[in-house]
């Protein structure tokens, strides 16, 4: 008896299996004609798919759609009616209900069914985004409005949906509204979101329309009349003049702002920072010596000087050939300021004054010395004194202290066994083995980094490691190899023109080496870093034209795209570049990040 019930089981199992797959081939068929837009073989499978299985929800759906493209109102009509009757989650089925009246245009009975579907929000959230998806989808913005209208009464959280409200209302075309809404849901959540998340969403809303611009600044000056002492509608208008590049009306809308604001000099340091990172040097000085006019005595008083600092530390790196008396006045101003604030070794601006001092003054051994005195003292914080020792090893290289430099990033490595900061130091040492043409023992080092969390590191280790592999065949002439890492270290040590020395005698006395476009990557770096964009374009599409199968030419695609649009400021070319990297290199690790560069551009 128990092997009849078995052989039962089985048979019936294998019955429900087969029935089962069919129905997949079968959904699978007609889900290929609606991609096709072929309404008519889809309907067909749908209409018998719907007969054996009417509960399945994406059959119900797909087949309801099909038939309203096809404008087949009346069997429309009837299977959502169907649902209804033995469905008790009648919400959403009321707005399906509510599209088709609207469509077969019996706009009353639509409406009827519209706002008994509203009867069921009842402050559920997935309940209420479904049903406004469903209403947006349809292009029913007044109806999705009013659903989030009503969760908002019901659960009387202001500005809870503001964010998507915004977005319909801007559909709709009322900008000023949507650009209010946006606002109004910041000061209302003021826990739940930040600046950044408002002004992402009003970048969305305006993207590059001059006139959605003018409108959304029309709409935050008319809230900052309404409400002078709400210091972030002002904050908001600042930012508007930024977005819209005028930073010189912004700087006079935030030193009004300063002068209202209890914490005076806060909101101009910030500023100040903000316009540094834009490169407005100008603009961040005059923020930045605002707040120094205060005097010594205020709160905001000595961010400011370091923000001066940082800023002539910006326009140095930002220059092609930094001027050697704009070196000495910054040398002078750092020296000066740790003289009046010795505690000022024990915090990172000890990191930028040794950067300045060793990599644009020339003086290595005084910024050694800088580190050295800071990481003695051992009073700053874990990561500070790490950051120190990493780059004291690198100023060792500069000097030649190979070992000296292992020393201290083996220190790091140790304390920061299982963090990002580990694996830098890990990574240093193994270029430290690379440099000193040790590639067996920096070969074992790259081969764990490369499943390194942080992805610039894991994609160095894979570079390092890949350009080892393919140029230390066995019985391989190494010399190529050897003189590549050579010139490799002698641009770390800021010997440029030796590097390229060095290159071209590679190029010359090894034409056909597998380091070609290698050689070609390291000479775009040397002219990116002397602000030689045009020379650098030129050798990464070099890159793509001769060695367009190898590793190099999606970084190449993408260095080329990145320097158009952070260098030169062409989003047109940058977006040209990006396109190329996905469409021939669809596999590339870069496209994740490709991808959402090209969404933000969309739109900023």
């Amino acid at each position: 008896m128990n092997i009849i019930r078995q052989l039962l089981f089985v048979i019936v199992s294998a019955i429900l299996f087969q029935s089962a797959a069919l129905a997949q081939t079968k959904y699978d068929e007609a889900r290929s004609y609606l991609d096709t837009k072929n309404y008519q073989s889809a309907a067909l499978i749908y209409k018998d798919l719907y007969v054996q299985m009417p509960e399945k929800e994406e059959v119900y759906q797909d087949y309801l759609y099909t038939l309203m493209t096809l404008k087949d109102f009346k069997k429309a009509e009837d299977i959502v009616k169907q649902q209804l009757k033995k469905n008790s989650n009648k919400a959403l089925l009321y707005v399906d209900i509510g599209n088709v009246y609207a469509a077969d245009k019996k706009e009353k009975k639509a409406i009827e069914a519209f706002e008994d579907a509203l009867k069921y929000i009842n402050g559920d959230d997935i309940l209420t985004q479904q049903m406004a998806n469903k209403f947006a989808n349809a292009e029913r913005y007044e109806w999705a409005i009013k659903t989030y209208e009503r969760a908002t009464q019901i659960t009387q959280i202001p500005g809870l949906y503001n964010a998507s409200l915004a977005k319909l209302y801007n559909k709709t075309g009322d900008i000023e509204k949507a650009i209010s809404l946006v606002i109004e849901g910041h000061q209302g959540l003021m826990q739940m979101s930040g600046d950044e998340t408002t002004e992402a969403t009003l970048l969305e809303i305006m993207g590059t329309d001059a006139d959605k611009q003018r409108k959304a600044q029309k709409a935050i000056i008319k809230l900052v009349n309404a409400q002078p002492d709400n210091y972030y509608y002002t904050y908001l208008l600042t930012w508007m003049f930024a977005v819209q590049n005028d930073w010189e009306q912004a700087l006079v809308q935030m030193v009004a702002l300063d002068k209202r604001s209890k914490d005076k000099g806060r909101l101009l340091v910030d500023f100040g920072h903000k316009a540094m990172a834009a490169d407005v040097f100008d603009v961040a000085q005059k923020a930045f010596d605002n707040v120094i006019a205060n005097g010594d005595g205020t709160a905001w008083y000595r961010p400011a000087k370091e923000g001066v600092l940082k800023l002539q530390l910006a326009q140095i790196q930002n220059s092609a050939t930094a001027v050697p008396s704009q070196i000495e006045k910054a040398s002078n101003n750092y020296a000066a300021f740790f003289a009046n604030y010795p505690d000022a070794i024990r915090l990172p601006i000890t990191n930028d004054y040794a950067m300045l001092l060793v990599q644009y003054a020339q003086q290595t051994g005084k910024g050694i010395d800088l580190l050295n005195q800071a990481i003695a003292q051992n009073i700053g914080d874990k990561i500070f004194l790490a950051n120190s020792k990493l780059q004291l090893g690198d100023y060792y290289i500069i000097q030649g202290k190979v070992w000296d430099a292992a020393l201290m990033y083996a220190q790091v490595d140790k304390a920061f066994r299982e963090d990002a900061l580990g694996e830098e130091a890990r990574f240093r040492n193994a270029k430290l083995s690379y440099y000193q043409n040790d590639f067996e023992q920096a070969q074992g080092q790259l081969s764990v980094l490369k499943a390194s969390t942080s992805e610039l590191i894991a994609n160095d280790a894979l570079y390092l490691s890949v350009l080892i592999t393919e140029n230390v065949p066995p019985d391989s002439n190494l010399v190529p190899l050897q003189r590549f890492a050579f010139a490799d270290l002698l641009l770390f040590q800021n010997k440029d023109q030796a590097a390229e020395n060095l290159l071209d005698s590679i190029a010359t006395a090894f034409p056909k080496n597998p380091l070609a476009d290698d050689i070609l990557l390291m000479r775009s770096k040397i002219a990116l870093k002397h602000k030689d964009y045009t020379t650098a374009i030129g050798y990464l599409k070099t890159i793509v034209a001769q060695h367009g199968q190898d590793v190099l030419a999606d970084d190449a695609l993408y260095q080329i795209a990145e320097i158009y649009r952070t260098k030169i400021s062409n989003k047109v070319e940058a977006q040209k570049y990006y396109e190329q990297l996905i469409v021939d290199y669809p596999g590339s690790s870069y496209v994740p990040k490709v991808r959402d560069l090209l969404s933000k551009m969309s739109y900023t």
